[in-house]
């Protein structure tokens, strides 16, 4: 990697201070945002390795104010299902050529903000068959196109467990998924290494100068207009990905 500070890493470096704005804000959606941008510049196998990385350096920020909230119970099987998924992913993105991996990227972000937009909901909370099953979804996800939230947010969200369990178990939840992608992308794949060190150490402060942003002046924001304008944005990256994918095939 070229660490010089050409006009790509500046570009990066605010994709990555943006991303963390919305984490900050909003407790999730840093992966989503950060990946979806960063993969128009840089190809998938290069930028997942330290955006987990920086993703358990937020969490493990987090966790110790939201650890009384965790929803300890839909945790076990979440992780079961991520386990399994993880590494089905990982085979997907060590093996696929980096247009196909985009374009199932676009389409997966697209169909995750269909999703996302249509506000479902549950009347209870989801039995182990689909807890299980989403953290299979997550883990896939992940492994593959480094964005597991969507499932996830989506199974918490639509629950009845509440806005503080749902937020702080997703902290939990992407702290622990983190981990296994990461853990599987360098035993099976052999994709973290010095470059990964390097690009998170140089993302790092403004990954941490977002989070305190989004913590700090985004208080009195109409929460509902910001969440559909991040919707909106990440529509428009994944075609963006798409298009240039398309392009390079």
């Amino acid at each position: 990697m070229d660490t010089a500070f050409d006009a790509s890493l500046a570009l990066s470096l605010l994709i990555v201070f943006l991303a963390a704005i919305v984490r900050g804000f909003s407790g999730f959606g840093f992966s989503l945002l950060a990946i979806s941008a960063l993969s128009l510049l840089y190809p998938p196998q290069q930028i997942f390795p330290p955006i987990f990385l920086m993703e358990i350096v937020a969490s493990l920020h987090l966790l110790p104010s939201v650890w009384r909230h965790i929803h300890w119970r839909s945790m076990a099987p979440l992780l079961a299902g991520a386990l399994i998924g993880t590494p089905v992913g990982v085979w997907f993105l060590s093996t696929l050529p980096a247009p196909p991996l985009q374009i199932a990227l676009g389409l997966f972000v697209l169909l995750s903000v269909s999703l996302m937009a249509a506000g479902y909901s549950f009347r209870g909370m989801p039995g182990p068959a689909m807890t299980v099953s989403a953290g299979l979804a997550a883990g896939i996800a992940n492994g593959a196109f480094g964005i597991g939230g969507p499932p996830v947010i989506l199974f918490y969200f639509a629950s009845p467990a509440g806005a503080a369990a749902g937020r702080a178990s997703l902290v939990m939840f992407f702290l622990a998924l983190d981990v296994i992608g990461l853990g599987f992308m360098s035993g099976m794949a052999d994709l973290v290494g010095r470059e990964t060190l390097v690009r998170a150490a140089l993302y790092l402060p403004a990954l941490i100068a977002g989070i305190w942003v989004g913590g700090h002046a985004f208080r009195k924001t109409d929460e509902a207009k910001f969440r559909r304008a991040i919707l909106a944005l990440l529509a428009v990256l994944a075609l963006l990905i798409i298009a240039k994918a398309v392009a390079a095939l």
